[in-house]
């Protein structure tokens, strides 16, 4: 067994680790010879920017003092997170939006243009996560996750294009996900909608070139912003929660939220075509552009390791793990601690939902690493 586990890492997985390293590089050089933009007042749109990663780009975008507008459909997330933009130093502005509906995000581009004036920058960033086996995925999963992560990077790009286009001068900025360019098993109704919507990126980017408005696809790994307490889980909820939560938790195999959104804004000011987050992202879309038959039998490898079938009802991750027996809780907590910390720097949970988990640590006597929430400042993003 111990042989056989060498020669795969030293047939596999060393040259793989070398070639992440060596494209790493490449890219570092090829950013480091671009000329950066000059953001400084830009209006900046962000979807999904009350809590995760659109928060934390929130805070990015403030330090280069852009005004920055948050969208995002639950009105209370949406008002702490304009406080805390507010007591960073932000100029800000929140409003409620549900990017599936092209109505409201005309009114928001509206509201938007009436008080900042028209956007500078647009980040498509709204997204939702269903984790679960096929067999445990209804139709309506593949039709939501389409109406957040396709058309609700659609529809905010033609409210914002016209002005853009006039103007000679605009960023769109689409965050994807490595789930767009190599289907997870699990995450097959997010997986289709980011395939969609990174087709849309590229084929934008083409059509716009010469008219001053440039288009970046963002292709993140994991991140460790916590958005597995508002992921949900359908059939085995609380095995399909446990994997999901550990993997966007762990430092191999997801990145910090502060670095990510450092990395989107200098691509956004470089007008960069595409960046990939994460050397494990950058592996894989590599490895699935050369050899996708082998992805895919990696992938099916990975798929017999994961939970299978159970309830096509779904729970949301923080009720799932809130539901977990003592034992279970506590070492997830510990093993989802940097996730946990995410959550509570960017905006996961509400102030009842933190002192509801905060009340069941004591009860256990640790659990997730859960701390009274401080406010993302400079020195403690």
């Amino acid at each position: 067994m111990f042989t056989i586990i060498r020669w795969i890492f030293q047939s596999l997985v060393r040259p793989l680790l070398a070639l992440g390293a060596l494209l790493a590089a490449a890219a570092g050089l090829r950013r480091a010879l671009r000329r950066e933009a000059d953001i400084t007042g830009d209006v900046v749109l962000i979807t999904g920017g009350s809590r995760g990663l659109g928060l934390q780009l929130a805070y990015e975008f403030a330090r280069h003092d852009c005004r920055i507008v948050i969208c995002g459909r639950d009105p209370h997330s949406l008002r702490r997170a304009e406080r805390e933009l507010h007591d960073f130093g932000a100029e800000v502005l929140a409003i409620a939006c549900d990017v599936t509906d092209q109505k409201q995000v005309e009114s928001l581009v509206q509201q938007v243009r009436d008080h900042f004036g028209p956007v500078e920058i647009l980040v498509n960033n709204a997204g939702a996560i269903d984790i679960a086996p096929l067999s445990s995925q209804p139709l309506e999963s593949f039709e939501q996750a389409m109406d957040v992560m396709y058309w609700g990077t659609i529809y905010p790009t033609l409210a914002v294009l016209p002005e853009m286009r006039a103007r000679r001068y605009g960023r769109i900025v689409n965050v994807t996900s490595i789930g767009g360019k190599a289907s997870i098993p699990h995450l097959m109704p997010y997986s289709g909608a980011k395939f969609a919507a990174v087709g849309f990126s590229e084929g934008l980017r083409a059509e716009l070139a010469g008219s001053g408005v440039l288009v970046t696809t963002i292709v993140p790994g994991l991140m460790r912003t916590g958005s597995f307490l508002n992921a949900f889980a359908r059939g085995q909820r609380a095995r399909e929660y446990a994997w999901f939560s550990v993997a966007a938790s762990l430092p191999l195999l997801s990145m910090e939220a502060t670095q990510a959104a450092r990395q989107i804004v200098e691509a956004t000011r470089r007008g960069e075509a595409e960046r990939t987050l994460t050397v494990p992202a950058q592996i894989l879309a590599r490895l699935n552009g050369l050899f996708p038959g082998l992805t895919a039998d990696i992938n099916g490898l990975a798929n017999r390791l994961l939970p299978g079938p159970g309830s096509r009802e779904r729970e949301r991750g923080l009720d799932v793990h809130l539901k977990l027996p003592p034992g279970q809780r506590n070492l997830l907590g510990w093993l989802t601690a940097l996730g946990w910390d995410g959550a509570r720097r960017l905006n996961q949970l509400s102030p009842a939902e933190k002192e509801a988990v905060l009340q069941q640590q004591a009860d256990d006597g640790q659990g997730a690493r859960l701390t009274r929430a401080r406010r993302p400042g400079p020195n403690n993003q």
